[in-house]
């Protein structure tokens, strides 16, 4: 029972429309349904509903028809019950208000037994029955806007649906077009046509738009769709359940289909941002329908797509993409892409953090989920049409989008397409993907005119070729002909480009990658790559330059030619023949760092064809060569310049005598070794250049063992003992070059050994000269009378400093332990120091004795065992003939015994040089394995 209370009493009436036959004829006459729903807000406004006894309100549904065809005469039991209806009652229940200024801040016990939005809902739909009142009412209280109930005329009488188009017949009788239509073409004559309605025969099957009706059913739903817009509003801000939600958006998502303009009201009453909070929502579902919904509000409207982009996080969008749920997945996916259609938008999915990357990943997944791969390639599509995006894109490793507008994209396009990639780092792998597909596009930029055009072009090509697996696509395709072109021939003055720069880089890359130079043609008339024509110019090039980038990449160019003994022959030649050997030395002094490594680096490399050139032009210019020595800065940090310098120095002819007295009379020496103390002190650990940097500075040290017969030098190896450097630096040092060197410069000290050790001298006294010394004296008589101990092995007075004695120095056994290393040169040249103490003119006898002492003969039978090289079995076998000969039985018990050592000199003897076989061939005779005849070993 409802009673209507209002501050002056007054019967409420609500007149029903009754069926009209034809709107259309009465088109100045306002509908009577018109008007009830425009009063309604006016009377309604003090409405107070009070519901005193519990009912069922009981509607009744209109069934529908199963057959028109079986019962074409039948009335149906819309009409009948709509004849039977009370006048003045409509299908549903009075209007009731809905208060949409609910607050959400209602209490969580209260919410929680609120019931579904669909119980509000059902009002509204023709199929609810037995709604109870006193259930639907509780959800939202007071209310300002109203639901309207549904009319009878409304209904199309064959579906028992809301018409969308009706039309009248010839009956009178309003039904939907389609429905109507399917009427008419199940009957087989015209003739036989009736209405479906009043079983009215039919002449005409013209159809007329009933304007008056359709517009007031358009009007109906329009204001039913604004209050269900606010009531689903206020259901998205309660939350109270999984339900209520699920049902709003639904509801939602079927007032947005049907009419584009309620995608504005929806978005204008503030639903949007309470669609974007239920994206963090727990319940997948709810997070999938917002989703989508949001997708609906975004589809064919741009300034839909701006709003929900401008009030979304878009970083929550891509978190959802990654989500663990498929359903959310896609969602998420369909969603963005419905954002990526609209241009100002894909510049701002394109900057947001890893949002092509994400794309880029679900692309490339596709044999997990193929759907979700197909919509992340379409939004990335879209973003492409945003050219920064594109750049993201190839960085990220998708390299299609840019190489497909670098190839048939506008000069414009290309010009962009090809910076691009010349400022992206690129993976090596995506390096050759792009040389495979962009290379003739980029060649033809190069030839181009437009200046900016080719260096775009040539700067990409840059990048490109320092892969060097590259080398072979881009020498195929002919980029050393356009370079060497560019180089050696091209000629436009008025060009702001020095095309000449970027081409020698690209060359240099090419031929840094290690193709076969020989092999590469550089013009139509046959010049290959290692040709005189290529060298010439190059070195001219390098010597008329003032571009330190480009003489950078001419060295490079030139230090790659010299691995070709053909073109590092015509190299030769070229720097004896001109100044190209002083242009390079004064690069040294130039300011520019790369610059100067570059040179020395070239210069290192030509020492041991030029070297004595180089060492005498070196000599002859200002500053040099103190200046490789000597630190430009006070830190201790060890840079590549010092490095390269000092190996070029160690490199340069060490017999150059010349250059051995300039470094002398520049005072280089003590610098020397205070440097290699600091390194052994710091370890080569502190710079990656520290190791070629000590390499270096002993090299220099070895320098001047070679030239011992000058006094200047004889006096500094004294003065700096370098026999006990080299020594030291034999065990303490993790390089094998530095053994090498010090094995190498204690080998030329210990050959001085045999000239500067001398018997004492010893002042004559008058007992002296009456009585000569027995030869039996003891030695502790000698000390007592302060007589120096000789030397047993070069029978003077000797010591590690001023006769420069290795065994003085105790370098004997650091020696014999090198003899172990697996370094060939090494093991070598320790053979060679040790050589030193078996020379004819030292006391081989005592010699053989001292190092029998230290196990020697094992260590050098050892060597032979170990290594094949001709070198070392030569220094080896030489040394045991010498223990064979001189050492008595048991250095021969001792070789004998080795199980190993026939087999060696049987090889050597069948394999082996002239001195080797003639060695081997004394000591196997001295082991009875040959024939005895008298012969004579060979001195070393």
């Amino acid at each position: 029972h409802i009673e209507v209370k209002q501050p002056q009493p007054q019967e409420l009436r609500t007149k029903e429309l009754k069926p009209q036959t034809s709107f259309a004829t009465e088109p100045h006459e306002k509908s009577k349904m018109e008007i009830g729903s425009s009063e309604m807000p006016q009377l309604m406004q003090n409405v107070h509903i009070e519901v005193k006894q519990p009912e069922d309100l009981r509607t009744k549904e209109l069934e529908p028809q199963m057959s028109f065809a079986k019962e074409p005469h039948k009335k149906s039991k819309m009409a009948t019950e709509s004849s039977h209806m009370p006048q003045l009652m409509p299908m549903e229940s009075d209007l009731y208000s809905v208060n949409v200024e609910v607050s959400v801040s209602t209490e969580s016990s209260q919410a929680s037994n609120m019931p579904c939005l669909n119980d509000f809902l059902k009002i509204t739909n023709q199929k609810s029955q037995n709604e109870n009142v006193n259930k639907s009412l509780p959800t939202l209280p007071q209310v300002a806007h109203y639901i309207e109930p549904m009319y009878d005329t409304f209904f199309c009488p064959l579906t028992k649906q809301i018409m969308d188009d009706p039309v009248t017949i010839e009956s009178g009788v309003t039904y939907e077009r389609k429905a109507i239509m399917e009427w008419f073409e199940t009957f087989s004559h015209l003739e036989d046509i009736i209405c479906p309605t009043t079983g009215m025969k039919l002449t005409s099957r013209v159809l007329s738009t009933n304007v008056a009706l359709k517009t007031t059913i358009e009007q109906w739903k329009d204001r039913n769709e604004a209050a269900r817009i606010k009531v689903a509003r206020v259901a998205l801000s309660l939350a109270s359940s999984d339900n209520m939600i699920l049902e709003a958006i639904t509801d939602l998502q079927h007032i947005c289909k049907r009419k584009q303009y309620n995608k504005v009201q929806v978005l204008s009453v503030g639903i949007l941002p309470l669609l974007i909070k239920l994206l963090g929502y727990k319940d997948r579902d709810v997070r999938c329908g917002a989703l989508e919904l949001l997708r609906q509000l975004a589809e064919e409207d741009n300034e839909g797509k701006e709003m929900i982009a401008n009030a979304m996080d878009l970083s929550t969008l891509l978190e959802l993409l990654s989500s663990s749920h498929q359903s959310v997945r896609h969602a998420s996916l369909l969603l963005l892409l419905e954002l990526s259609r609209g241009q100002a938008l894909r510049e701002k999915i394109g900057s947001a953090t890893g949002a092509i990357l994400i794309l880029i990943r679900i692309k490339y997944n596709h044999q997990v989920d193929p759907f979700a791969s197909q919509k992340a390639d379409e939004i990335l599509k879209n973003l492409e049409r945003f050219r920064d995006n594109i750049k993201q894109m190839a960085e990220y490793g998708f390299l299609d989008p840019l190489l497909n507008h670098l190839t048939v994209g506008s000069k414009e396009v290309q010009m962009e397409m090809a910076s691009y990639l010349g400022e992206i780092i690129l993976g090596n792998d995506s390096k050759t993907y792009v040389a495979e597909r962009a290379s003739p596009s980029l060649f033809k930029m190069v030839q181009s005119g437009n200046t900016i055009i080719r260096k775009a072009a040539f700067k990409a090509l840059a990048q490109i070729s320092s892969h060097h697996p590259n080398a072979r696509i881009l020498v195929e395709a002919g980029i050393v002909q356009i370079m060497a072109e560019e180089m050696f021939a091209r000629r436009i003055y008025d060009e702001p480009m020095n095309s000449k720069k970027e081409a020698a880089a690209i060359l240099a890359n090419i031929l840094e990658s290690g193709v076969e130079h020989d092999i590469i043609q550089v013009n139509p008339h046959g010049h290959r790559i290692s040709s005189d024509y290529v060298v010439y110019n190059i070195i001219c090039m390098l010597k008329n330059s003032t571009a330190h980038e480009l003489d950078i990449n001419l060295i490079r160019i030139l230090l790659c030619l010299t691995k070709s003994p053909k073109s590092m022959a015509t190299i030769v030649s070229v720097v004896n023949e001109t100044e190209a050997s002083y242009t390079l030395i004064e690069l040294i002094n130039t300011q520019h760092e790369q610059l100067g490594i570059a040179a020395i680096k070239l210069l290192i490399t030509l020492a041991s064809h030029v070297g004595n050139t180089l060492a005498e032009r070196l000599c002859k210019t200002r500053g040099q060569p103190e200046s490789l020595i000597e630190s430009q800065t006070e830190t201790n940090h060890i840079t590549e310049k010092q490095a390269v310098s000092a190996k070029f120095l160690a490199k340069l002819p060490q017999q150059n005598l010349t250059l051995n007295l300039a470094l002398l009379h520049k005072n280089v020496v003590p610098t020397i070794l205070q440097r290699i103390i600091l390194i052994q002190r710091s370890g080569i650990r502190t710079s990656r250049h520290a190791t070629v940097y000590l390499e270096g500075l002993v090299g220099i040290l070895v320098r001047f063992t070679t030239t011992l017969y000058e006094p200047q030098i004889l006096f500094l190896a004294k003065a700096h003992n370098l026999t006990s450097v080299f020594t030291e630096l034999l065990t303490k040092t993790s390089s094998d070059e530095v053994q090498r060197l010090s094995a190498t410069g204690l080998e030329k000290l210990s050959l001085e050994s045999i000239k500067l050790s001398k018997p004492p001298k010893i002042k004559k006294t008058k007992l002296t000269n009456l009585f000569h010394l027995p030869k039996f004296l003891s030695s502790s008589s000698l000390k007592r009378r302060k007589i120096p101990l000789l030397c047993p092995v070069h029978r003077g007075v000797c010591s590690s400093e001023t006769t420069f004695c290795l065994i003085d120095a105790n370098a004997v056994e650091r020696l014999l332990a090198c003899l172990d290393h697996e370094n060939n040169e090494v093991v070598e040249a320790s053979l060679a120091a040790i050589c030193t103490l078996l020379d004819d003119n030292v006391d081989v006898h005592m010699s053989v004795s001292l190092l029998s002492e230290v196990n020697a003969i094992q260590h050098i039978l050892n060597v032979v065992k170990e290594h094949r090289q001709e070198g070392l079995w030569q220094k080896s076998f030489w040394m045991i003939e010498k223990f064979l000969v001189k050492g008595g039985n048991k250095s021969a018990s001792d070789i004998s015994q080795d199980r190993l050592l026939p087999a060696s000199l049987v090889s050597a003897f069948h394999h082996g040089n002239g001195s080797t076989r003639q060695i081997a061939e004394n000591i196997l005779r001295h082991l009875n394995r040959m024939p005895n005849t008298s012969t004579s070993y060979y001195t070393m």
